[in-house]
């Protein structure tokens, strides 16, 4: 591995206000998906599922040219990626709004977006905080910018459900292609004299990815995040729906996804902070299995607004708090210099879980008449991740080659 490249002399608060500031926008946006399954639903006549693979395709996108957006980062610099995810993200969203098919609303809320989502959401961005924050800080900040991302999520629930009921869910995409544009002048502040990666004088990225292959808790995180991204996606897109068909008002959903923001906010920093002073692997594992425990106890429990939001709540605290621990772990095993593409990798497993999460919360719904059995699979899924996080090794590859045998 070679060093990474020299970071200019920045106020580490700036560095995390523009970071956080272009997660809040790019994430608080793409939460307010699940608002307009709905509307958009009724107004075109389409089925549930016509919706949902959208959105799973979007996630699977997102996934898959996330290595791809990462490895430009490291190599070429993370403006010109952010710059150009802004603007497809703002096309994106005005076809969105434009799409009266289902092709059409896969080409754009899901092909288009899938693609920018990679470029101006976490890996992009940590890899720049890579280079622009000190090592012993690194989990820290990434935990405050995973919060900003929760904020966002926070913040653009209730907005973008006011737009909706004030001017429709057309005007509503209309704006918020506005909104996209936004990222690129953050991303100019943020990367303000922060060149691109030399040329590396020995590891390739190639011989890095190799390098990854061969690394159990590599392959183990990778599955951990696969279960991650089934989990809070389907919840994400399908609980506001899910609650509607047991009776509750639509306020309580938009309720439920608020709260799941403000309180991860608390969760992402929490978990960037205890990421300094206790072992990742054993708190990835224990966010895990709280996450199937909650589960397990909310169907159990009779179905109130209350329990509802009581849900929404422990969801909240557990729910980005993967992000931060998951990707500071792979920089500290391997370093920054490929952190985009490592991270990148890492996160199309998660979107991989994504795509099948939501996808499949609509086509068991629609095959079953009920949310029993993607219920039933999440809790097994989180047991499943809880465990595999346990034999991670931590230590950084050169401190094993250097440790006695």
């Amino acid at each position: 591995m070679t060093a990474a490249p020299t970071a200019p002399q920045r106020s580490l608060a700036s560095v995390l206000a523009f970071a956080a500031l272009i997660v809040c926008v790019a994430m608080g946006i793409r939460h307010t998906f699940g608002l307009f399954l709905t509307p958009m639903s009724q107004e075109h006549q389409w089925s549930r599922e016509v919706f949902s693979f959208a959105l799973a395709l979007q996630n699977l996108l997102w996934g898959a040219t996330q290595p791809f957006a990462g490895f430009l980062a490291d190599r070429f610099g993370a403006r010109r990626v952010l710059w150009g995810a802004s603007v497809l993200y703002a096309l994106g969203l005005l076809g969105m709004a434009y799409a009266s098919t289902g092709t059409g609303l896969a080409a754009t809320a899901g092909l288009m977006i899938g693609a920018a989502q990679s470029g101006c959401t976490y890996s992009v961005v940590f890899a720049a905080l890579g280079n622009l924050v000190p090592a012993e800080r690194r989990g820290w900040a990434m935990g405050v910018v995973a919060a900003a991302g929760s904020f966002g999520q926070f913040l653009m629930i209730p907005v973008a459900s006011n737009l909706i009921g004030g001017m429709g869910w057309f005007g509503t995409l209309l704006i918020f292609s506005a909104a996209a544009l936004l990222i690129m002048p953050l991303g100019s502040a943020l990367t303000r004299g922060l060149t691109a990666a030399a040329a590396s004088r020995g590891q390739t990225g190639g011989e890095a990815l190799r390098e990854a292959g061969r690394e159990k808790g590599y392959l183990l995180l990778n599955l951990g995040y696969f279960v991650c991204g089934f989990q809070v996606v389907f919840i994400g897109v399908h609980f506001p729906t899910y609650l509607l068909d047991k009776g509750l008002g639509p306020n309580v959903g938009m309720t439920c996804l608020a709260l799941i923001g403000l309180f991860n906010v608390f969760g992402s920093y929490a978990a960037g902070q205890l990421g300094n002073r206790f072992p990742k692997r054993l708190l990835l594992s224990g966010i895990y299995g709280i996450r199937s425990v909650a589960i397990v106890l909310f169907l159990w429990m009779p179905l109130t607004p209350a329990s509802a939001y009581l849900f929404a709540a422990t969801m909240g605290l557990l729910w980005l708090s993967t992000v931060p621990l998951t990707n500071a772990i792979v920089a500290q095993v391997f370093g920054v210099r490929y952190l985009g593409m490592l991270s990148g990798l890492v996160f199309f497993s998660h979107q991989v879980g994504s795509f099948l999460g939501v996808w499949l919360g609509g086509r068991l719904f629609d095959a079953t008449g009920s949310y029993d059995t993607i219920w039933g699979i999440c809790i097994l899924l989180g047991v499943v991740a809880a465990l595999c996080h346990l034999p991670i090794d931590e230590r950084s590859l050169e401190a094993r080659r250097l440790a006695p045998a």
